[in-house]
């Protein structure tokens, strides 16, 4: 009788223990997947206001692409550059009012356009396919600015920053924080589950066994 209530206590316990495994992995799988959405969200799935590479001037907004194709196929950057070297730099005027306005594009090397390098100098026309496309020699390593001008009433100014071969520890920051702060989590979660009574008595049954 007591050997039977005995392999009875056992099957409820394993059948507790099982169910908080259950309730750990379903935890952890809906971690993993909030983390893998917010990786997602990070390379580009995000709203056209929140987009870095999105510019605006009173309800006029632009948008900008920059890509290396002898370098990646794929690649799609915006204000940060993983290489230097020739960069194709792609304009999209959003909003189509723009396009009924000489637009001017340039590109510098350096913060300020009084002590830079012109790189890049497209005088002012119409773009009536609302995209403006031009190659940039981005030779050296550090920043440049690009402007661009509609001349609209008022003018339209948009400043781009680009940061070529340059880490941008803020951003590395931003998208290492969810992993870590998920993992903290998880492994909170298995620490209160092993230092648990029941998972500690349902381990030494097994190891008694």
């Amino acid at each position: 009788m007591i050997k039977h209530e005995f392999k009875k206590q056992l099957k409820t316990g394993d059948f507790v223990v099982v169910r908080q495994v259950t309730r750990v992995s379903i935890a952890i799988v809906f971690l993993a997947s909030m983390l893998y959405s917010a990786v997602v969200a990070a390379h580009g799935r995000v709203e056209m206001e929140d987009d870095i590479c999105m510019r605006q001037v009173g309800e006029n907004m632009i948008h900008l692409s920059a890509y290396q194709p002898q370098n990646d196929i794929e690649g799609h950057y915006c204000t940060n550059i993983p290489l230097a070297g020739e960069t194709l730099l792609v304009v999209d005027l959003v909003d189509p009012a723009m396009r009924e306005m000489p637009v001017g594009l340039k590109v510098f090397k350096g913060r300020d356009e009084e002590d830079g390098e012109i790189i890049t100098n497209l005088q002012p026309t119409y773009y009536r396919d609302g995209v403006i496309s031009t190659k940039s020699a981005l030779l050296d390593k550090g920043i440049y600015s690009v402007f661009v001008t509609a001349e609209g009433m008022p003018p339209l100014h948009y400043r781009y920053q680009l940061r070529v071969e340059m880490v941008n520890w803020g951003n590395v920051f931003r998208a290492a924080i969810g992993p870590v702060v998920g993992l903290s989590i998880i492994l909170f979660i298995l620490y209160k589950l092993f230092k648990s009574k029941r998972m500690r008595s349902w381990l030494a049954s097994r190891r008694a066994n």
